[in-house]
């Protein structure tokens, strides 16, 4: 397949000294399955490498740009600057999901599925531009796209999500902070469903699925906050 990558680099503001970096950050593991001659691994080394240099990134930013927060306040900014869905919105701004090497089948699934694979590949391109460039360049694209949204987020107050606004209920009403559990993992490594188990002491109150464990965690945050209504 014929992608364009030069067009990519223009959007996002970065010349790769190694365009194979870049190729890897944008292979999905299903292209591999039906294009064995690829020359290029999949991309999941660097999203490994790229989540870690953008908890850091955004960590940093978070606690030099709000020096009064608290660290539950903090947490809960970075969780929303880091979430599947958030990092799929800002692709966006340059296109990304045109330029990632997918299969057929990928490339046909459903809106949420579309949303780990853009939040994956950002990720991915993080860690890609981290090897090629170092930890500045990494740092000045994450700053840009990412940590320049928090302000928004700090005004409109959606970091308050499920799991904060149950932990307050909870703490207020029993004094306790609720526990998420892990309860079962299913389905291939790439499409992997996460249930997750809510408990308050040794009650657990509600359940949630999800593609990655925060998403899981969330949904049985807000299901045990429909419970408690």
């Amino acid at each position: 397949m014929s992608k364009d990558l030069a067009k990519l680099e223009e959007k996002i503001g970065i010349k790769f000294q190694n365009s194979d970096f870049l190729k890897e950050a944008l292979t999905h593991r299903s292209y591999l399955n039906e294009n064995p001659s690829w020359p290029i691994r999949h991309n999941e080394r660097l999203e490994y490498l790229g989540d870690a240099v953008l908890e850091l990134v955004v960590t940093e930013e978070l606690f030099n740009k709000y020096p009064d927060f608290e660290e539950g306040k903090l947490t809960l900014l970075r969780a929303a600057l880091v979430n599947y869905q958030f990092l799929a919105k800002i692709t966006e701004e340059f296109d990304l999901y045109k330029f990632i090497f997918l299969s057929r089948g990928e490339a046909k699934d459903s809106e949420k599925a579309r949303e780990v694979i853009l939040a994956n590949a950002i990720e991915s391109l993080i860690g890609a531009i981290y090897m090629d460039q170092g930890l500045q360049a990494a740092r000045d694209f994450i700053n840009k796209f990412i940590t320049s949204k928090v302000s928004e987020v700090v005004k409109g107050g959606s970091y308050k999500d499920a799991k904060s606004l149950f932990q307050e209920i909870v703490q207020e009403k029993q004094k306790v902070t609720p526990i998420y559990k892990i309860l079962e993992e299913y389905g291939p490594d790439h499409k992997k469903i996460f249930r997750s188990g809510v408990f308050v002491g040794e009650k657990k109150v509600a359940e949630g699925e999800g593609m990655s464990k925060q998403e899981a965690e969330l949904n049985a945050a807000k299901n045990a906050l429909e419970n408690t209504k």
